[in-house]
């Protein structure tokens, strides 16, 4: 039997942004190519409206208010609404901000697995009020969703030792493709002037927690002339992308948010990837990265050691000069990287692959839809 299924709570596809957006995307064309009907919510800000389907799945675009505060409960609750009319066998909300909109859903009858992501209300980016909103709802995913999905074995315990709340967990994946010239972005390190395996690339949203601004701060102590590439960007965060990109250190560069080849190639050519979250479960540019069989520097914190294992070297972000002595031992040696980039392919290879993850995706669904 074919099972009609939504994925709710991104930005939406193509994807475009972060970590849910690759979720939703590769998620959904891999249970279409297994026979489900999969309908993908989307942001009118970030799929255009005339976009109907895509890879198979269909697409549902709904406005929103785009401000910090408004852009995602808005659209999640227009998204639920809509939903609650519709005979999904089964619906999947990602964004533990968005567990207060689970009872709309619950009116049209369709079981819901909610995934959490990490602790959102340790986010430095949130004020007192947007961190009370999440501690609500990391209590609401606890008893409002028929399955709560975590993507970590370190969030799935938070869950279970602080709420006894049960919790299956699912992480990310990876699909390392080399680039092919010539294709959409692709020639990155060209238009950039980058030479392969000699660049440092960091890739995130600049936020806090990421600590794209220590990382900065920390390449100030390297030496050579080797080019860090700082992908990325965040919305409603200019004051802070500003305090560490203007007067930074003139090998750095900032390129914005580069997605599809472009991104491949990036993570194709790269010396050395440097991770350094400090908040979330299990990040999919860390997967991506070990994927393509990059060296990983990594802030050390369980989550971050879950995902890495053995293949990382680790350093403290909040000692930007521990990173520093990384890089240092990098570049003076590049048969280290080389080394500890087949360790993170090998890694991801067994631990971190899309068809698997699709694979306990769809098993959710069929368990939902009984």
């Amino acid at each position: 039997m074919s099972l009609s299924v939504a994925l709710i709570g991104s930005r939406g596809i193509p994807a475009s942004y972060g970590g849910y957006e690759t979720l939703m995307e590769e998620l959904a064309a891999r249970l279409v190519e297994r026979g489900f009907a999969v309908t993908v919510y989307c942001r009118s800000h970030a799929t255009p409206r005339t976009l109907k389907t895509y890879r198979g799945a269909r697409l549902v675009v709904l406005p929103t208010i785009r401000t910090k505060y408004l852009d995602t409960p808005v659209h999640t609750f227009l998204s639920c609404l809509h939903a609650a009319r519709e005979p999904f066998d089964a619906v999947l909300v990602v964004n533990s901000a968005n567990a207060l909109f689970l009872p709309l859903l619950a009116l049209g009858g369709a079981p819901v697995a909610l995934h959490v992501d990490g602790i959102e209300k340790r986010r430095a980016k949130w004020g007192p009020f947007g961190r009370f909103v999440y501690a609500l709802s990391e209590r609401l995913a606890c008893v409002l969703p028929d399955i709560l999905v975590t993507d970590a074995e370190v969030i799935r315990r938070h869950y279970l030792d602080r709420y006894g709340a049960e919790s299956v967990a699912i992480a990310y994946g990876v699909d390392p493709r080399p680039p092919r010239p010539g294709e959409g972005t692709a020639g990155v390190l060209q238009k950039l002037g980058l030479e392969s395996r000699r660049f440092f690339l960091y890739v995130s949203r600049f936020e806090p927690e990421n600590n794209p601004h220590r990382v900065a701060e920390a390449y100030r102590e390297v030496g050579g002339d080797l080019p860090l590439v700082m992908v990325g960007g965040a919305p409603y965060a200019g004051a802070f992308i500003a305090s560490f990109t203007c007067g930074a250190d003139p090998r750095i560069l900032f390129p914005g948010g580069i997605y599809g080849e472009g991104y491949r190639e990036l993570l194709s050519h790269a010396l050395a990837y440097i991770h350094a979250t400090e908040v979330g479960g299990t990040h999919p540019a860390l997967v991506e990265a070990m994927g393509y069989g990059n060296c990983i520097l990594v802030n050390d914190t369980p989550e971050n050691r879950e995902v890495a294992g053995d293949a990382g070297l680790y350093f403290q972000a909040a000692e930007p000069a521990t990173l520093a002595a990384r890089i240092e031992e990098v570049r003076q040696d590049t048969g280290i990287a080389a080394g500890r980039g087949r360790q993170a392919a090998a890694r991801a290879a067994r631990l971190y692959s899309w068809e698997a993850v699709t694979g306990q995706y769809a098993d959710l669904f069929e368990r939902l839809a009984r």
